[in-house]
């Protein structure tokens, strides 16, 4: 009655003394379920079944926190994540159960141990323990994962939401719109450009902010590149059958994007159905888009990456920035989550993140409603005012910080064919997102496609 929610199913037990109704329960629900298991990887212990063990282990940054004492602490269930599930204990650590299994180590714990134990990255949740199930002649499967808790003020994404709407409120009095100089340049080329008086008096400290979060990045592409002597971790060169590949991929994803729109264009809002058309009128300029991937062999190498790399990753402490949950994409295969990339798929990921929360409050998308209707018009041109210092200042850092790895094409036109391919892969892959799950979103990455495009009326 309490908890429905964790109810699996109705059941009855027949035993010597009859039959008994029961239901089945999410056993994570309990906490003592959950201080059980972290008792378990404490102590290292193994659980027996009928085809495998449940194993658990710890870490050396557990022993040098002390241990950790589960049983004495207060225990809190998180609600916010779909395919996972995490409890919280004390202010000491956090464990995440995996609600979808594949064989083979999570990266989240992968990475996670790499950059705790042998990068020694400051800026990321020390791996303290996992849990694993084994099975003879298999590959083992990440269950769970024991991390010590990062106090903060929430993610940087609602963070940026809180900013975004302190700038469309010192917006809105200026009656006047924003100098467009640098927009029809490359990011390049946009990235030499100083800003204008006016980024200062508007964006307030959110410009460090994003120039602040751009260097940490870096930072976390050069602890996962800093051990060539790990086959799992070191840098590989790009190929050009890699970047074949690489194209095969964007084309296919397009094309399968493209065709949902065709099909589902009826429950895109109508006043997107120019857009949607523009879009499908664009196809073979998109596929060029990709092609060029496939040019001459790109200078750069390939490295572990966060995978899914996005505002909502990163835990905003006050003055400092955490990044957490390097699983990737859940639905994908474990496999393909541990293949090396460039690290530019997580700077465009970045890139279409600021873009998403600056126009998400300015349509309401997250049930803020902040904006009047009437006002939306006036502060569109803002909105790309905003993205465009953003994304420089993040950029920027970003570069600077990383000036000089093998992960960074050393050809400027590399840099920014590359870094385009990924801005527009993205925003394809969040179109076809939109409209499977959230179709009043369609605007947004429908938008972004069509300004990497320049696609105009």
């Amino acid at each position: 009655q309490d908890q429905p929610a964790s109810l699996v199913a109705d059941v009855e037990l027949t035993g010597k003394s009859g039959t008994e109704v029961a239901v089945l329960q999410d056993g994570m629900q309990d906490p003592r379920f959950a201080t059980a298991l972290v008792s378990a990887i404490g102590r290292r212990k193994q659980f027996r079944g009928v085809d495998g063990v449940l194993a658990a282990g710890s870490t050396r940054a557990l022993a040098r926190s002390g241990g950790l004492d589960p049983a004495a602490l207060s225990v809190t269930l998180l609600d916010r994540e779909q395919s996972n599930t995490s409890v919280v204990f004390g202010n000491q650590a956090i464990f995440k159960l995996f609600r979808r299994l594949d064989e083979g180590i999570n990266p989240d714990l992968e990475i996670g141990r790499f950059l705790t134990d042998r990068a020694r990255f400051p800026h990321t949740a020390p791996v303290l323990g996992y849990l694993e199930y084994r099975v003879p002649q298999r590959p083992p499967a990440t269950v769970g994962l024991l991390q010590g808790f990062v106090a903060n003020e929430g993610d940087a994404w609602h963070y940026t939401l809180d900013q975004v709407r302190h700038y469309f409120e010192r917006a809105l009095v200026r009656h006047e719109e924003p100098d467009g100089e640098g927009t029809g340049d490359g990011l390049l080329a946009r990235i030499a450009l100083d800003p204008p008086p006016l980024v200062g008096e508007l964006f307030g400290a959110y410009l460090e902010t994003a120039r602040l979060l751009g260097q940490r990045t870096a930072e976390l592409h050069l602890a996962l590149a800093s051990d060539p002597g790990d086959s799992t971790f070191a840098p590989e060169s790009f190929t050009t059958l890699y970047q074949r590949s690489l194209y095969q991929s964007m084309r296919n994803l397009t094309l399968r994007t493209l065709q949902q729109l065709r099909e589902r264009r009826a429950t895109v809002p109508k006043p997107l159905a120019r857009e949607a058309r523009r879009l499908l009128d664009a196809q073979e300029r998109l596929l060029q888009a990709f092609r060029a991937i496939t040019g001459r062999r790109i200078t750069a190498t390939r490295i572990r990456c966060h995978g899914d790399y996005h505002l909502g990753q990163v835990l905003h402490t006050g003055k400092d920035f955490v990044i957490i949950d390097f699983e990737g994409e859940p639905a994908r295969p474990v496999s393909e989550r541990r293949i090396k990339r460039s690290p530019l798929r997580d700077v465009a990921g970045m890139l279409r993140s600021f873009d998403y929360a600056v126009h998400t409050v300015l349509h309401g998308t997250a049930g803020s409603g902040v904006i009047r209707p009437e006002d939306v018009p006036v502060l569109e041109p803002w909105a790309l005012f905003w993205n465009r210092w953003v994304g420089w200042a993040f950029l920027r850092a970003y570069l600077h910080h990383a000036e000089g790895a093998t992960f960074v094409p050393r050809q400027g036109e590399d840099l920014e064919r590359l870094l385009t391919v990924y801005l527009l892969e993205k925003s394809v892959y969040e179109l076809g997102y939109e409209l499977n799950n959230r179709p009043t979103w369609v605007g947004i990455p429908l938008h972004g496609i069509l300004r990497l495009l320049q696609v105009g009326d």
